[in-house]
């Protein structure tokens, strides 16, 4: 039903984390999804699904070593864009915002190379409660930022 949902509305679903521990007909599952919606074009779903930051980035120095170790890469080619190849979300833009729920003033683990220079939007609400209305003034909060990407202010 959700995958009949997902092609009506033009969605490309994909799944970032560990496959590893996952049962096989979970990843049978995901896969098909993902195989099914791989030529939508419209929004992403992006399902983090056994997925941890820190995870992630070990996981791409882990496989970036490798690489190193059996002459496919040179350390010196190691660099910020590279890295980010090696990520689960190398096919993505990083994010723009960041919309933390339920008054936490953290980013638990979640996205942390991505969200670099994300603007991040605290809100009170739970995710369950979490409507139209407050991504609207989200979205709002974050047009009138003036964003510098880590650089100094434009004056």
């Amino acid at each position: 039903a959700e995958c009949d949902l997902m092609m009506q509305n033009n969605v490309r679903f994909l799944q970032i984390g560990r496959r590893r521990p996952l049962p096989q007909r979970v990843l049978d599952e995901l896969d098909r999804i993902v195989r099914v919606t791989e030529g939508n074009t419209g929004l992403k779903l992006v399902l983090a699904l056994n997925y941890g930051s820190r995870t992630e980035i070990a996981d791409a120095a882990a496989a970036i070593a490798r690489d190193v170790q059996e002459g496919r890469l040179e350390p010196d080619q190691v660099n910020e864009d590279l890295f980010h190849r090696y990520l689960y979300t190398a096919s993505l833009p990083d994010p723009d915002l960041l919309i933390r729920t339920a008054g936490e003033m953290r980013v638990s683990n979640y996205l942390l190379w991505q969200i670099s220079y994300a603007e991040l939007w605290v809100t009170e609400r739970c995710w369950p409660e979490f409507r139209v209305e407050h991504l609207h003034d989200a979205i709002r909060g974050f047009a009138s930022r003036d964003r510098r990407f880590g650089g100094l202010r434009n004056e």
